[in-house]
């Protein structure tokens, strides 16, 4: 029997930007929108429907449902509001975004947001603006400053099945998505994308396998490394102990880790799987290996009340032994790859920052057999 084909969605970000360029296109005249089409933030486009539609004069309110696939999480169905609204004509084109009801708060630091931004991620605002712009080019709208308001329908209570409040986002769920679509994460499917592909590497003569947390992990790699082949590259995603096994077992004799401080530092605490659900940063113990490297000890609350790992590097950086912090826990992460692969494989850590940055690449060389 096959397997069945699990079913992609779209995140909020995409049902934002999607309601966004609808409202656009209801003012500039256009009427029984059924769907939209809009731009992805990497590639690609995606068509999406419109639940429900409203406009007066200068206002268009547009309800979109957001469809998690066959990926269901707290979102999944939700009812993502985009206010449009035209504040003045003019020349100069002005797009305001912001979050209303239901959208939380940034009130702590550690997010790529500053505190008292409403929760729109960098990417999804940035999707929103080029959908806008192409609704005002589709609809021969022009000049003027609009402003979108973005709302969620029960957002609060949605946002109580989420890690919001722990990282400090207040009030409602955030508005996501850096690919704009969502991929089925059905595990054992995920796990049988895996094998599949470190198949499709082994049929191309690949010695060497590349394993990733996500699109972004491996797009920095493949800069660092540009005769890295496509199929030698596998998005693992937080599959650590599983894609480590697999690699061995079809005997690659390197093997790279590209990943960013929040999966390495879950690495060194030895988890077999990474995921934010099931096992947490412990950032006491986080502050007492950074202790161990020579983190200035008026660092060491800052480490353990951090709100994200985003914001325990952020301290990390600043320390006069940042160098020796980051080797400290690189060599514990590879330990622990160490301890899932066996002594064979070559293993290599490249750690990147947030911006893209590397801060550290780690090197431990396999025993070879005799």
């Amino acid at each position: 029997m096959k397997n069945k084909k699990l079913r992609h969605g779209f995140t909020t970000g995409s049902a934002a930007a999607a309601g966004a360029k609808a409202g656009v296109l209801c003012l500039g005249g256009k009427t029984g929108l059924k769907e939209v089409e809009i731009p992805l933030p990497e590639h690609g486009r995606l068509k999406i429907p419109v639940f429900h539609a409203t406009k007066s004069e200068n206002k268009a309110v547009i309800t979109i449902i957001k469809d998690g696939g066959d990926d269901p999480d707290a979102t999944h169905k939700a009812h993502i509001i985009s206010i449009v609204e035209i504040l003045s004509e003019g020349n100069q084109e002005e797009i305001l975004i912001q979050g209303g009801k239901g959208v939380g708060c940034v009130t702590r630091p550690g997010l790529p947001l500053p505190i008292g931004a409403s929760a729109i991620n960098p990417v999804p605002r940035q999707q929103i603006r080029d959908a806008v712009k192409e609704g005002l080019k589709e609809s021969g709208l022009t000049g003027g400053k609009l402003r979108i308001t973005i709302e969620v329908a029960n957002g609060e209570k949605i946002a109580k099945k989420t890690l919001n409040a722990r990282l400090g986002i207040i009030g409602g769920i955030s508005i996501l998505g850096t690919r704009g679509t969502v991929k089925p994460f059905s595990n054992q499917a995920y796990k049988d994308t895996i094998t599949m592909s470190m198949d499709v590497a082994l049929a191309n003569d690949s010695k060497k396998i590349a394993l990733t947390t996500g699109g972004k992990s491996e797009n920095l790699l493949k800069k660092k490394l540009p005769d890295l082949s496509e199929q030698a590259c596998v998005q693992v995603a937080d599959f650590f102990a599983f894609s480590l096994q697999e690699a061995v077992k079809r005997k690659f004799s390197c093997i790279l880790i590209s990943c960013f401080f929040g999966k390495l530092v879950k690495m060194a605490h030895g988890y077999p799987y990474t995921h934010a659900r099931k096992n947490r940063i412990d950032f006491k113990k986080l502050a007492a290996w950074c202790a161990e490297y020579g983190l200035e000890q008026a660092m060491l609350a800052n480490i353990i009340n951090a709100n994200t790992a985003r914001e325990a590097l952020e301290y990390i950086l600043k320390d006069r032994c940042r160098e020796k912090i980051l080797q400290g826990l690189s060599n514990r992460a590879l330990a622990s790859a160490r301890s899932f692969a066996g002594l064979l494989p070559d293993i290599t850590f490249y750690l990147f920052d947030f911006s893209g940055k590397l801060l550290l690449k780690t090197y431990d060389k396999g025993k070879r057999e005799t």
